[in-house]
């Protein structure tokens, strides 16, 4: 879709040239969206694909993600990883996940982890990917500093993150400790194709890495919600985490009612939890 608002496209070479963000500035990785419908808003489109960020950065300790970094890129590393780190049993959730993202395969070409989470629609299957695999994130203020922060903290409700005007968000970090963890997905969606209605995911640590449970939720909520548990839990503590989930946390919209996603939600975790156990 044509952008008619927009009077200049800005390509900033360095972290410097972000400093004078303003309003009506529109930052630019994929666009997926952003070109998707009007912006009347956009005065600026702001291009950071020629930052030069690596988009992926692997170490013995985890994998760092920049927030240009493609869905086609994170899906092929379910199969990269499997090869170059074999104790990673989490990789195939990265290509999960990116399947629960209403999107063809032209869209995981351009679309980018970044703009999937800053953009914070309950349904988000990267905001799902990061909350499952204890994800931190890195946002760079216009001053020139940062701060890191869990996706749990970032994301506050549907559309809705904590980034202040002109901050950017760099990257996303996945340890290594939770990569080693097995997992389990569960995703529904009003038809094969659809948009994710509730996303529910387990992840049981490998006992060097203290062998915890992991539970999130994600789409079926405006935010996302994730419960630890030392180990993994029996049927009735799963079923009291889901149920203190608010009743004004619920997503409402066309692909659910708050019930429906309530009462589903509950189903899944416990088939999480039995696969897992």
């Amino acid at each position: 879709m044509d952008l008619i608002s927009v009077e200049t496209v800005s390509i900033p070479a360095s972290r410097a040239d972000l400093s004078a963000l303003q309003r009506g500035d529109a930052i630019l990785a994929g666009g997926t969206w952003l070109f998707s419908q009007p912006q009347p808003h956009v005065r600026r489109l702001v291009d950071i694909t020629r930052l030069g960020w690596e988009p992926i950065a692997l170490s013995d300790s985890g994998i760092e993600l920049a927030a240009t970094c493609t869905l086609s890129e994170i899906s092929a590393l379910s199969d990269q990883l499997a090869r170059s780190h074999p104790d990673w049993v989490a990789a195939p959730l990265l290509h999960q996940c990116c399947s629960a993202l209403l999107a063809s395969f032209k869209i995981w070409r351009i679309a980018t982890i970044g703009g999937n989470i800053c953009l914070s629609f309950p349904a988000g299957a990267m905001i799902s990917l990061v909350s499952a695999l204890d994800g931190t994130l890195t946002v760079w203020r216009p001053d020139g500093s940062e701060y890191q922060l869990a996706i749990t903290e970032f994301v506050t409700g549907s559309a809705d993150n904590v980034l202040a005007p002109g901050e950017v968000l760099r990257a996303v970090r996945l340890p290594g400790s939770a990569l080693r963890g097995r997992t389990a997905f569960r995703k529904i969606a009003p038809s094969s194709l659809g948009r994710s209605s509730v996303v529910v995911i387990g992840r049981r640590d490998a006992e060097q890495d203290g062998g915890a449970f992991v539970l999130s939720v994600t789409a079926a909520t405006v935010r996302p919600f994730v419960f630890e548990f030392p180990g993994v839990p029996d049927a009735e503590t799963v079923g009291a985490a889901c149920a203190a989930i608010p009743d004004d946390a619920w997503t409402s919209d066309v692909h659910g009612d708050p019930d429906w996603r309530a009462a589903v939600t509950s189903v899944l975790a416990e088939q999480v939890r039995n696969e897992l156990s």
